[in-house]
């Protein structure tokens, strides 16, 4: 067995394979001993780990062994193979020395070549530079000379048929003089810093005056004789030499300015919404009528042959738009002016139509993304101050929702499908932030979270009314004014929009509420509920016309309002069944007066009901019958169901302490007889032969029953009463014991 030697790592040999550890483990950069050893323990035990050891140990020191012996003689004889290797080296040295030199030599030979080479491409290089540049200057002032010998020649032609056309110079001619400029001018721009080009600069500002000059004259010409034949070579004469921007400039002062200035008056009235319609159509007739020539011939009108047409132009948006802003910015400052909400509104309502009407007269979706992104678009409605007219809206929505808060529980007027007057207001307001003659699309946001606010400021105030216990006064038909003192929910100056945060305002304590105020504020929560939804179908053909199209949103947080609304009637509800159990168990309670009613009386035997148990259903009857046109029919029968639990369980308490103290009665009775042994006549004898206990108990037994057959007649599910059966029980019970004295 013997070690191997693989690409310079150690290679140990291999043991038998009972061995408990794997040989790889001890050549491991980071081979532990302690580790090692308590992973070997996992498998087998200490004694069996030494063995393996020793027996590895053995095979490494045989391994060992046999590779000295294999190598031995080279071991031996290193010394004697390397006897005179100084001599040979020594020989090597001076061959080796005159090599580096010669090459050395050579390669400083080479070094010289090149930068020889170099120098001579450098000068060569510099040499064709200079022969452009004087190739540039040849082309420049060949193309002065050739521009000037065209208009010499033409300045030497008869000028009656120039004059006769009314034009400096034939279009064809420009064109000629166009595309010569136009190398004039890029190989000026090349020639750039060389002296001979400022001797010549002379003459090329010249030919670009007499050229701009001619240009523009020649292009009125056209435009004001309808000639296509002369617009059309004179635009692509603009477009040759790079100056199409200064033929829209001068369409817009020529032509746009001086219309715009005719149509546009300062002593125009603003106040009529048809002068101003006017106004706009007259604007909207330039295009059609001024520009339909440029139209055709830059391809913004549908006719004619397409190869015809001359790219670069868009005068609708560079020429005419820039030139109607500003006469309107210039002449019309009031036309901005927000101080009246109403006529503002309505201004900016027909000119958005104005502007939607301008963007639809361009060639293109192209054209119409240029006009949007000009800095006349984003300057003419940047004059607008929605911010402004949102804060005057916001002071008389959210101020006369604010007014009518603090103005109490007032009645709804006549015709309103609502019953206080301060939710009435609500839907009117929120229906004012979505009205056609308020709403403006830019503040749809903005009209939306005040939406959200006016339904969280209505719970909020809702809120705060709860905190006041409900008056006494169960019976009365109408609702009483409650006069409240909320802190206006918005600065009077308007820098705060924030309505029903669930911040806590200063709010006065508010007089207790009624159970008729209770129930209204019910049926109000319940119907601005249902109606939310005719609120949505109104708002979104609004956030769809501005392209919101993530409506599950407005749902979900409309949904959240209707949660707010519908959460806020269960504490009403039992603040009115608390309220009923309360105005029952007034008269219920004086059960405990029917013992005074019967002892030592000699009444006689009762035979119906107390008028305390008519009296107690009153208020129930009451509400069935004046509010069942009010709020739902589950509503009522859900408050007279728990007003009657209430009521009945503490009754039941009441006529229990009453039995039961009849009881104690008797039987203490009974032992002073006892105690006694007299005969006298009992002390409890009436004319009828019964008992004043048994008569309490009779009566208790009338007026339960009584109670029972007056509560099934208000149409409630009676097994849903399971205290009164246990009520039932105890008086049919006493009941019986009166009935089994014997007369």
């Amino acid at each position: 067995m013997e070690p191997r030697r693989a690409a310079g790592s150690l290679i140990l040999p291999a043991g038998p394979g009972s061995l408990c550890f794997n040989k790889d483990e001890f050549l491991k950069d980071n081979f532990d001993v302690d580790h090692f050893v308590s992973e070997c323990r996992k498998h087998v035990q200490l004694e069996t780990l030494r063995d393996d050891l020793e027996l590895y140990y053995k095979l490494l020191k045989t391994a060992m062994v046999e590779l000295i012996n294999k190598d031995y003689a080279d071991f031996v004889n290193l010394s004697t193979n390397l006897v005179g290797m100084d001599k040979v080296l020594n020989h090597l040295t001076v061959p080796l020395g005159q090599l580096r030199e010669e090459v050395m030599s050579l390669k400083l030979a080479v070094s010289e070549g090149i930068q020889a080479i170099d120098d001579r491409l450098t000068k060569e290089d510099d040499i064709k530079k200079k022969k452009m540049c004087v190739l540039r200057l040849l082309q420049v002032i060949r193309s002065v000379e050739k521009i000037e010998k065209i208009l010499h020649s033409q300045s030497s032609k008869e000028a009656s048929p120039l004059e006769a056309s009314g034009a400096p110079l034939a279009g064809q001619m420009l064109e000629r003089i166009g595309t010569e400029f136009n190398q004039l001018h890029f190989h000026a721009v090349q020639s750039k810093g060389m002296p001979l080009l400022d001797k010549v600069r002379p003459r090329i500002a010249g030919i670009t005056a007499m050229l701009q000059q001619s240009l523009e004259g020649l292009l009125l010409e056209g435009l004001q004789t309808a000639n296509v034949e002369i617009v059309r070579p004179c635009l692509r004469t603009y477009a040759t030499i790079d100056k199409t921007r200064d033929a829209e400039a001068l369409i817009g002062q020529v032509l746009v300015k001086p219309y715009v200035e005719e149509v546009i008056r300062e002593e125009f009235d603003q106040s009529r919404a048809n002068v101003l319609k006017e106004m706009y159509g007259k604007l909207l007739d330039f295009i059609p009528k001024h520009c339909r020539l440029l139209q055709v011939v830059t391809g913004g009108a549908i006719t004619g042959d397409k190869n015809k047409v001359i790219p670069g132009y868009d005068f609708t948006v560079n020429s005419v738009w820039p030139e109607m802003v500003r006469g309107l910015e210039q002449k019309l400052p009031s036309l901005f002016n927000p101080g009246n909400p109403d006529t503002f509104h309505e201004k900016y309502t027909i000119t958005m139509d104005f502007v939607r009407k301008f963007e639809w007269q361009c060639a293109s979706q192209a054209s119409v993304k240029r006009l949007r992104s000009h800095s006349a678009y984003q300057h003419f409605l940047g004059k607008w101050s929605l911010s402004f007219y949102y804060q005057i809206r916001f002071k008389e929505i959210a101020g006369n929702f604010e007014a009518s808060l603090s103005e109490g529980l007032k009645e709804a007027p006549d015709g309103s499908v609502f019953r206080l007057q301060v939710t009435c207001i609500l839907w009117q307001n929120l229906m004012k932030c979505w009205d056609d003659h308020i709403f403006l699309p830019p503040l749809a946001h903005r009209f939306w979270k005040l939406t959200l606010q006016l339904l969280a400021r209505y719970v909020k105030w809702e809120e705060e009314l709860k905190s006041a216990s409900p008056d006494k006064d169960l019976t009365h038909p109408g609702i009483k004014p409650t006069p409240t003192n909320n802190n206006m929910a918005f600065a009077p100056n308007g820098g705060s929009e924030e309505m029903g945060n669930g911040q806590a305002h200063d709010v006065k304590a508010v007089p207790p509420l009624t159970v008729s105020q209770l129930v209204y504020l019910v049926a109000d929560l319940d119907k601005v509920e249902e109606q939310l939804p005719g609120l949505l179908e109104l708002i979104n053909p609004r956030l769809k016309g501005i392209g919101f199209q993530n409506f599950s949103l407005i749902s979900e947080a409309l949904a959240e309002s209707q949660t707010s609304l519908k959460n806020s009637i269960p504490p009403l509800s039992d603040k009115i069944i608390e309220e009923l159990s309360e105005s029952c168990f007034s008269y219920l309670k004086n059960a405990s007066e029917v013992p005074r009613l019967y002892r030592r009386t000699n009444k006689e035997v009762p035979s119906k009901a107390s008028l305390y148990i008519e009296n107690a259903l009153k208020p129930l009857y009451h509400l069935q019958n004046q509010y069942k046109s009010v709020v739902k029919e589950n509503r009522i029968q859900e408050w007279l169901s728990g007003a009657i639990r209430i009521s009945t369980e503490r009754y039941y308490e009441t006529v229990s302490d009453v039995l039961s103290s009849v009881q104690k009665m008797e039987e203490s009775l009974k032992r002073l007889k006892q105690a006694r042994k007299s005969a006298a006549p009992s002390s409890m004898g009436t004319t009828s032969g019964i008992s004043d206990d048994n008569k309490i108990r009779l009566q208790l037994a009338l007026d339960v029953e009584y109670l029972w057959e007056q509560v099934q007649k208000l149409g409630l599910q009676m097994s849903s009463f399971t205290q009164f059966a246990a009520l039932l029980d105890i008086v049919q019970a006493a009941k019986g014991v009166a009935a089994a004295e014997p007369v």
